[in-house]
């Protein structure tokens, strides 16, 4: 297939105009009449749904429809997992080697295939060209070869007994974490590549099956991905893709009773919707939720680059990262310096046609969210709060995206601990600052949530960093930076921000049980 890049760019065009004849062709088998359709990968074949309806897929940058998604239903999540089911005692006996060099083979499919799948995703989700170029794509190609290669190191344990409490003589005991059997992947839409992946990299290596389902409202490389999987040789089966909304399409595969295990990643409301279903079928969850993150800014920090870093934990994605640094707590004395530098820099992230490389901010999922949003800002200046900057949409876009779903960047201060803005989550580009005076204050202020999934201590006082980080109701403490991943490192989160943990070995760990088997020496 023929990839575009800016030295394909016709003369007299805009990268923009570049950038839509790229992704032009991304659903090219499934164009059907004059509208691009998203269909589901089931045995291997892509399908359309059952019921033959269709969902409209709306770019967020244009709020017109660019494609159709196959609006699926019980009857064909039951012929996904009737086919992964079928596709499980051969994957899981296939060899690790092979289930390595399949996923690696994928990998490098996403690296060749980098430019499309980024157009692609800032068409489908609004994010910009460029983050989708650098973080969403690569990263899932990183998945992809972390899990592929992480399974030819991953060891079972062996042990010997010579002094048994129980019976005679000595014996061996030895481990194997076996696969659990058909996985349930569903991602959200945010990230969408990059956590689709997240998702089905592990269980595929695990030697799983799987029937993924991303959201409605960017499922356009998830679709995209099955192909390439067909094209790298992945069997009939093993991976299964089903679009359509979470009512009539997720709520069936975490129902399945052939469906144990479960990996959502999406809002809190939901994860606790899918708890009460798959609880009570005793099946395994791992639910990683909403977060309110806190970002703390010492008075010993270096408040420049405290500045830069929390600017970009709140702004990058347009705001919609689950880890991004929604409540800012500076010490009293650099309140006021924290508060300008946050607001200047804002400017710096001016929302703009996505596909337009020099854009820092792109569009908002849905005219739902972006109104959502509104509500909330107009909340806090009802409360009282102090709008610095942003609270409005843009009014200077371009041609092409002037009816799309942009909101500035925007910083208020003012408000109390206790209000909704403080306490639940946006998702947007929308970032409070509040002052604090002592240590244990801003420690009571960012456990003061019923989140706990990420947070970020800024301080230059490694005693402060490590006891401060040690307090925090979080699963994850960045000190003196934010958004800094290894993957061999569990992620997840406290309290209403899920169960369980994603990433390193814990994830293949979760798709997998432990058996062990005894043999007794006479």
């Amino acid at each position: 297939m023929q990839l575009l890049s800016s030295r394909h760019q016709q003369p007299g065009t805009s990268m923009a105009s570049t950038y839509l004849l790229m992704a032009a062709g991304w659903a090219h088998s499934n164009l059907w009449g004059d509208m691009q359709r998203i269909l589901n990968l089931i045995d291997g074949k892509l399908v359309p749904g059952e019921s033959g309806e269709w969902i409209d897929s709306i770019e967020p940058a244009t709020s017109k429809a660019h494609a159709q998604i196959a609006a699926s239903n019980k009857a064909d999540v039951d012929c996904a997992v009737d086919a992964a089911s079928n596709a499980f005692n051969q994957w899981s006996h296939t060899p690790a080697a092979r289930r390595s060099e399949l996923l690696l083979k994928l990998a490098h499919e996403i690296d060749d295939h980098c430019e499309r799948l980024a157009s692609v995703e800032a068409i489908d989700q609004g994010q910009t060209i460029t983050f989708a170029r650098t973080v969403d794509i690569p990263r899932a190609a990183a998945n992809l070869r972390f899990f592929a290669t992480a399974i030819l190191h991953d060891t079972d344990h062996v042990y010997h007994t010579d002094a048994p409490a129980v019976g005679s003589g000595a014996s061996m005991t030895y481990v194997k974490h076996v696969p659990r059997g058909v996985a349930g992947c569903i991602s959200p839409w945010n990230l969408p590549l990059y956590l689709f992946t997240w998702k089905i990299a592990p269980a595929l290596a695990a030697g799983c099956t799987v029937v993924a389902k991303p959201s409605e409202l960017s499922p356009a490389t998830a679709c995209e991905l099955g192909k390439l999987a067909i094209d790298v040789g992945f069997p009939a089966g093993v991976l299964n893709i089903i679009h359509g909304y979470g009512k009539d399409a997720g709520e069936p595969i975490i129902s399945h009773p052939s469906v144990p295990s479960i990996s959502f990643t999406g809002g809190t409301a939901t994860g606790a919707r899918i708890a009460s279903v798959a609880g009570p079928m005793f099946k395994r969850m791992s639910l990683e939720l909403g977060g309110k993150n806190p970002f703390l800014i010492f008075e010993d920090a270096d408040v420049d680059k405290a500045i830069d870093t929390a600017t970009r934990a709140a702004f990058t994605n347009q705001g919609e990262i689950c880890l991004c640094g929604s409540r800012i707590y500076a010490h009293e004395s650099i309140f006021e310096k924290v508060v300008r530098g946050i607001a200047e820099r804002a400017h710096t992230y001016a929302p703009g046609d996505p596909l337009d490389h020099k854009t820092r901010m792109g569009a908002l999922i849905s005219a739902d969210h972006r109104a959502k949003i509104e509500r909330i800002v107009d909340s806090a200046h009802a409360l009282g709060g102090k709008i610095h900057c942003g609270g409005a949409r843009p009014n200077n876009l371009p041609e092409r995206v002037r009816d799309g779903f942009f909101y500035q960047p925007t910083v208020i201060t003012g408000l109390v601990s206790d209000c909704d803005v403080e306490q639940e989550e946006i998702f947007g580009p929308v970032v409070s600052i509040t002052p604090f005076a002592t240590e244990d204050e801003a420690i009571a202020l960012a456990n003061g949530t019923k989140y706990g999934l990420a947070s970020v201590v800024f301080t230059e006082n490694i005693n402060r960093a490590h006891r401060v980080a040690d307090l925090l109701h979080a699963g994850i403490a960045w000190i003196n930076c934010w958004m800094v991943r290894d993957l061999r490192t569990p992620f997840g989160g406290m309290k209403a921000s899920g169960i369980g943990r994603e990433g390193g070995i814990e994830a293949l760990r979760f798709f997998t049980e432990a058996r062990s088997t005894t043999v007794a020496f006479s």
